[in-house]
């Protein structure tokens, strides 16, 4: 079947020998094949964006920011569970490549607010194309009450 086969190519390493087909006790672990998942979807994300140079963390802040413009940056840190040095060191990179602008909150002096600048809505523009195509290539492998299901269930662990 094409899509076994795609997926066992995205999912093994590179190198990997087919005779390690047989690896034992540990494919009854669930950790195990969520580690090899999120491989798969990791390395999948990253060839899709390889031309904007953006990572998963990068594009979500892009995302929340234009949803939510004003948004603080300890506010974005919380919805993207995120710890706050994470998320500046995030900002200031995407602060640099002139995707967002940092300013005073009007309501807390003590915050600073996010905005999207021109160029970050571009850039956010063909990121959702990106990530869309990418959604396309993860979905393709389930049903439509899979995919309800599947987000149901690793919401219990994320949550």
């Amino acid at each position: 079947m094409t899509r076994e086969k795609d997926l066992d190519a995205i999912t093994t390493q590179p190198g990997a020998l087919e005779d390690d087909a047989d690896i034992g006790p540990i494919k009854d672990i669930l950790g195990f094949h969520i580690r090899l998942a999120h491989g798969a979807v990791y390395r999948h994300f990253m060839d899709t964006f390889v031309d904007l140079e953006l990572t998963q963390k990068q594009v979500s802040v892009l995302w929340l920011v234009d949803d939510h413009p004003d948004i603080a940056q300890t506010d974005l840190a919380q919805r993207l569970r995120m710890d706050r040095a994470t998320t500046m060191a995030i900002v200031n990179r995407l602060q640099a490549r002139t995707y967002l602008v940092r300013g005073k909150s009007e309501t807390d002096g003590r915050k600073q607010t996010l905005n999207l600048t021109e160029e970050g809505h571009r850039v956010l523009g063909v990121a959702k194309e990106a990530v869309l195509a990418h959604e396309n290539w993860l979905k393709s492998r389930f049903t439509d009450k899979e995919i309800e299901k599947l987000i149901e269930m690793l919401t219990r662990i994320h949550e």
